[in-house]
């Protein structure tokens, strides 16, 4: 269901024609480098490619099996086959022997190099000078018989049926499996049902492989990883068959670990490029917190609101939990007596737990710093790894999507604090795994490996999951429109393939989601109120962190400053927009266009008002509001779907831009682009300095007043509103239990989501006196309710920091207790477990 190949018929054109003219230089240099081969004229069914070194000790059996059995299965005719031996500048016989045997048999020709350049050259220099139907890759060494060639030749033929009969694309190669981990791991990753990695011996369609090699660059043993890597990109087939290998006692080791060290340095040399991208998005992220990493003790995100404590809280307790042996997906550290479902809320358990070492060691600010750093730039590096394998030429075109797809408005917002909508890396593997599902090639393991990510997505956050599941079902839809034979080709491949990563999900998920869903502290929505969509305004202004941001628009048209999930600007969809005009004959542009129009629509929520009047019009989310899973989604979020869809078609829009033959229209588009993108720039996220740990929880002062299974209650209680005293938890090493908390937890007997623990008599007192209200005459109703309230929290000491209206909280609980506190370093405190109150 992607557009196919590589950027569709026009960019397949012009990648083509680009090949050409490679091919053309490569077959001059290596004229230039090798003396002239013997004039071959004609067509011929079978090119036999052999680079040799230094082979005079085995050269001449190696040519005299191929000879043996070419003849014998393709024919004795002077167009059946040819071998084409390149001799890479050898010091001993082997050309004087290939000569001696070109002398006898005319079908085998010698193109010589007058200097030694690697195998890579040598292969080549051959294969551009091939004239085959298909081309044959050997080595000297003759490592794999000739008459495995049946197996290569079996494989193309089939998969070129089944490709012609589903898409009219025939294979490009058929490959003999290797065991070169290095290579493949470096090299050629995500090679769909691909786990050959060299061309050792392999088996190209003969104009592809001229094309493929034409358009290489590297001279030595790493050139299998280069051919494969392009012709992956150009989106052709590759067949792997499992072939005999025979021992190779002529094989000289130091030549083969020479081998090796060139293999490894090429390796890098062609992931450069890459690695470089990578480099960038670090940088990038680091810009955008740099303001954290700079005091990781003393400062804090001005903009999390209370998410920052809540989320370190979740990795202290993650650690707590396992280094204890307890149940990692529930907990009583904070919303005593009845605890948190842990599994309910985005505690992130497939990074917090696997970065117990970290925690450990260096403690929860700097997890919840490196998760947010590595992981917004792991999540532009998947989306540019993505967009290149599937949609693109241009490297650096990639590397401008997947930055904006991940450093868009709404994702810089939601990196104030909310670590699950920033770590979002497993999306474009899921969506390049069911794209591969839709080719059909491996549904078995496609669809395995499906459920296993999406497995390990649910581990890193369900919400985002869910709204990319919705964006994806929408481009499908939007895909059945544009081109229903290729959409109902893939449904039949994708739809046994969600079956089968359904079979892989459930079993491992099946506990862990029964206990979120009825296990303790389970609930069944979530209230978020009745603005929780987009205004349409909001879908043009900045965001309050964007370089043209007012933080004062952006806050009266968002939830909070970390939901401000549109926020575009007016510019950046202006060139969306122009971009699917521009390439609305592309299939996969149609689709996107309607999967961000679609996702911005819902995005508004149930009722939009309509700006500068009194009009509310029924939106498309109503249709949604009451269905599982989505009662408890903030429809606003929705329009983070538009965040790749902007930067795919950014990539497309760059990659025809660089492409352009006129400077002044390359040189227009892009000013075009530049115009769209610098007011979204990102500015770094602001901090303020933390709220110190009051003394008496340092100095572990607290032990003597809290007993084992007994609560701390800190006034006011942890809330939503004001959650510090999650992050004296922490400093504590969980040494003690919190009354209240900030978590998702149920309500009444409906058991309904809310945001905090159940609020109780005295904790709403308190708050409300802590920020301003006047305290209440102290009735006997009011101190059988507070003791009623501290023995249900299981509480054994109020602790009351100095504070802003200190004085007023200290005499109203003293009169509610019937005592005075005792003065502990920087706190007042009450004794108040059993027989106390």
């Amino acid at each position: 269901m992607t557009d196919t190949t590589a950027t569709g018929a026009a960019e397949a054109a012009e990648a083509a024609e680009a090949a050409e003219a490679i091919e053309a230089t490569e077959a001059a240099d290596a004229a230039g480098a090798a003396e002239a081969a013997p004039a071959w004229l004609g067509a011929v069914g079978l090119s036999v490619v052999i680079p040799a070194h230094d082979d005079a000790h085995r050269i001449g059996p190696t040519l005299d099996a191929f000879r043996a059995h070419l003849d014998a299965r393709r024919g004795s005719g002077p167009g059946d086959w040819e071998l084409v031996v390149v001799d890479d500048a050898s010091t001993d016989t082997t050309a004087a022997l290939v000569e001696a045997a070109a002398a006898d048999e005319p079908r085998i020709r010698l193109i010589r190099s007058g200097h030694h350049r690697g195998r890579g050259a040598a292969l080549r220099a051959g294969v551009l000078a091939s004239a085959g139907e298909r081309v044959l890759l050997a080595d000297a060494g003759l490592r794999t018989p000739p008459a495995e060639l049946d197996r290569l030749e079996q494989a193309l033929g089939e998969e070129g049926r089944s490709e012609n009969q589903d898409s009219g694309e025939p294979a490009t190669a058929a490959l003999g499996r290797s065991g070169n981990r290095l290579v493949r791991a470096l090299g050629i990753p995500g090679m769909p049902g691909f786990r050959a990695d060299t061309c050792g011996f392999a088996l190209f369609d003969g104009d592809r492989a001229r094309a493929a090699f034409g358009a290489s660059v590297l001279d030595g043993p790493a050139i299998d990883a280069e051919v494969l890597r392009w012709v992956r990109r150009q989106g052709w087939h590759v067949a792997e068959v499992p072939v005999r290998r025979t021992p190779n006692p002529a094989a000289r080791p130091r030549r083969a670990a020479g081998d090796r060290r060139r293999a490894l340095a090429e390796l890098f040399r062609l992931n450069a490029g890459g690695l470089a991208v990578a480099a960038v998005f670090i940088a990038l992220s680091a810009y955008v917190f740099h303001g954290l990493w700079a005091d990781l003790d003393g400062r804090y995100l001005k903009d999390a609101l209370q998410d920052q404590n809540q989320w370190e809280w979740f990795v202290g307790v993650a650690t707590d939990n396992i280094t204890h042996l307890r149940n990692p997906l529930f907990t009583t550290a904070q919303g005593m007596p009845d605890g948190v479902n842990l599994m309910a809320n985005a505690t992130m358990l497939g990074l917090t737990v696997p970065l117990i070492p970290v925690t450990l060691l260096f403690g929860e600010t700097v997890t919840f710093a490196l998760v947010l750093t590595l992981g917004m730039a792991a999540s532009a590096w998947t989306w540019y790894w993505l967009i290149r394998r599937r949609l693109v030429q241009s490297r650096w075109a990639a590397a401008a999507g997947g930055a904006l797809a991940a450093f868009a408005p709404p994702m810089v917002s939601h990196a104030n604090g909310h670590p699950n909508f920033v770590v979002l890396f497993m999306l474009p593997l899921i969506i390049d795994r069911a794209l591969r599902l839709c080719e059909g090639r491996d549904i078995v393991r496609d669809g395995v490996l499906l459920g296993l990510f999406a497995t390990y997505q649910i581990f890193l956050g369900e919400e985002p999951l869910l709204i990319a599941a919705l964006g994806m079902l929408v481009f499908s839809l939007a895909y059945l429109l544009v081109d229903r034979r290729r959409a109902l080709a893939a449904a039949r491949p994708l739809g046994l393939g969600l079956v089968i990563a359904a079979g892989v999900c459930v079993p491992l998920l099946v506990f862990p989601l029964y206990w979120q869903f009825f296990g303790p502290q389970s609930y069944h929505s979530v209230l978020h109120g009745d603005n929780a969509g987009n205004s349409p305004r909001a879908l043009v202004e900045y965001a309050a962190r964007s370089l043209f941001g007012d933080a004062e628009t952006a806050g009266r048209l968002s939830l909070n400053t970390t939901e401000q999930n549109a926020f575009y600007g007016w510019p950046l969809l202006a060139l969306g927009v122009a971009v699917c005009v521009w390439m609305w004959r592309r299939r996969v542009v149609r689709a996107l266009a309607i999967t961000g129009a679609v996702a911005l629509a819902l995005s508004l929520g149930p009722w939009v008002p309509v700006p500068r009047t009194d009009v509310v019009l029924p939106g498309p989310w109503r249709l949604m509001l009451k269905l599982p899973l989505f009662e408890s989604v903030i429809e606003g979020r929705v329009a983070m779907v538009c965040a790749p869809v902007l930067g795919v078609l950014l990539a497309l829009a760059l990659d025809r831009i660089v492409r352009m033959r006129s400077r002044e229209l390359r040189t227009l588009g892009l000013l075009g682009v530049a115009a769209a993108l610098i007011p979204v720039l990102p500015l770094p996220l602001a901090v303020r300095e933390r709220a110190p740990v009051p003394a008496f929880i340092t100095s572990g002062a607290w032990k003597g007043y809290v007993k084992d299974g007994e609560a701390l209650v800190p006034v006011p209680l942890p809330d939503p509103g004001q959650a510090d005293a999650l992050h004296w938890q922490v400093e504590a090493d969980f040494g003690f239990r919190l009354a209240g908390g900030y978590f998702n937890g149920p309500w009444g007997p409906d058991r309904i989501g809310i945001y905090g623990a159940t609020p109780r008599h005295l904790s709403n007192l308190l708050r409300d006196v802590r920020y301003g209200a006047q305290p209440p005459e102290i009735t006997p109703q009011w101190r059988e309710q507070a003791r009623r309230d501290l023995e249900f929290w299981k509480a054994g000491a109020v602790v009351l920091p100095f504070q802003d209206r200190g004085v007023e909280l200290r005499d109203m609980i003293s009169e509610l207790l019937g005592r005075q506190p005792q003065k502990v370093e920087d706190a007042w405190v009450w004794r108040v477990g059993p027989g106390q109150v």
